[in-house]
């Protein structure tokens, strides 16, 4: 690849980054003026109908406006320049937002639970008119057009923060269908549910609080890298020819868009460091037009090439070291014949401390190799 062909995949990578910005933005936009409308059309009907149900689904719309303005700002603030403060951005703002957004709608929750109850213990009749039902109708209809578009729009843009309102919309449109069931019961037979299904609703806000909280403190506290984005970086990097395996790979993720990584490549012990350094450059470089993901180190592992034992030797420690069952991947492994000295990298499922891991490898390993310096590194399960 060439300098002007890779001035011009960069530059359609950022302006692929701007187009989804602008479709996220448009989409909650709409999303917003839609959720507003209904929020006005359900409140009114709830407070001239004497209905806690309406009102309390009404409520329900609104956390949905908030929703769709925190994917708005976190949208703007993850799209901020970095500067000398913040050099990796503002993206994780967006997440303190998302908490905040989160407190609002599970205080949300519990006052409309409380409401509801209060409703049960002491009950009002409803009045719901034709018209009232007519309009409730549409609301039902519309939230599920709009829950289809906002899905389809966050598949195509591949925005979690999308495709999560436009399920919630589809999961809203069968509260209010609930709703309106029960106004129709209540005005052909007199039976009233309203209060009850406020309850409902309210548990569903509450729920929706808590799930959006626990998401935003996992994304804090740091979440296994997607798997795909995994895949698709390791194939990027083995698909040079010196490279005989890609391993450690960590990503860090600073908000939307905003992921650097690090990884170590096993090479031929023939390279040169000239021929490394061009090597990793260019690995960087197809990893971030591939993927977007910024690569800010590659470690290096050196692979015996020049000594026929060294290939048995390291098959012999592999059978040892994968005969453990926590023992997930051994790899970095280079012996030294001569020196009589050896090491390798393991990776760890989280069933066993590196330090438990270190003592009984070495003891194994030594056992069979007793002339021999030994070195293990104990690795994380950090990436599939």
């Amino acid at each position: 690849m060439n300098q002007k062909e890779n001035e011009n995949s960069a530059e359609n990578l950022i302006q692929e980054i701007s187009d989804r910005n602008h479709i996220i933005v448009k989409t909650s936009v709409i999303g917003i003026i839609t959720n507003i409308f209904l929020v006005i059309f359900k409140i009114s009907i709830g407070f001239v109908s004497n209905s806690i149900s309406i009102i309390l689904d009404g409520i329900n719309n609104l956390t949905d406006v908030i929703s769709s303005i925190v994917t708005i700002v976190g949208t703007k603030l993850a799209s901020k320049k970095p500067d000398k403060k913040h050099p990796l951005g503002h993206g994780r703002l967006e997440y303190i937002a998302t908490m905040i957004v989160s407190a609002i709608i599970i205080y949300a929750g519990i006052t409309a639970g409380i409401e509801a109850v209060k409703k049960i213990s002491n009950p009002e009749e409803a009045n719901y008119s034709v018209l009232a039902l007519i309009i409730m109708a549409v609301a039902v209809v519309t939230k599920i057009v709009l829950g289809l578009y906002v899905r389809k729009q966050g598949i195509r843009t591949n925005s979690g923060a999308l495709i999560g309102s436009g399920k919630d919309a589809l999961f809203d449109a069968i509260l209010s269908g609930s709703v309106l069931i029960c106004a129709i019961l209540t005005f052909f037979t007199g039976w009233n549910l309203e209060a009850y299904v406020g309850v409902i609703i309210a548990i569903f806000i509450f729920r929706a609080g808590v799930e959006m909280i626990l998401e935003t403190i996992d994304q804090i506290l740091g979440q296994r890298a997607d798997a795909d984005t995994t895949k698709q970086i390791k194939e990027a990097i083995c698909s040079f020819e010196p490279v005989m395996g890609a391993y450690d790979l960590m990503i860090t993720n600073y908000g939307p868009n905003r992921n650097y990584a690090s990884v170590h490549i096993e090479l031929p012990d023939t390279m040169t460091v000239n021929e490394v350094d061009i090597l990793t450059r260019e690995i960087e470089k197809k990893v971030f037009l591939e993927t977007g993901v910024i690569l800010t180190g590659v470690g290096v592992y050196s692979y015996n090439t020049q000594d026929d034992e060294a290939a048995l030797i390291r098959n012999r420690v592999s059978e040892i070291v994968m005969a453990n069952e926590w023992a997930l991947q051994m790899h970095g492994f280079y012996v030294d014949t001569s020196k009589k000295t050896m090491r390798f990298d393991v990776v760890l499922s989280f069933d066993i401390t590196p330090q438990e891991c270190t003592k009984i490898l070495f003891h194994d390993v030594k056992n069979e190799f007793p002339d021999y310096e030994i070195t293990i590194i104990p690795d994380l399960d950090l990436t599939d």
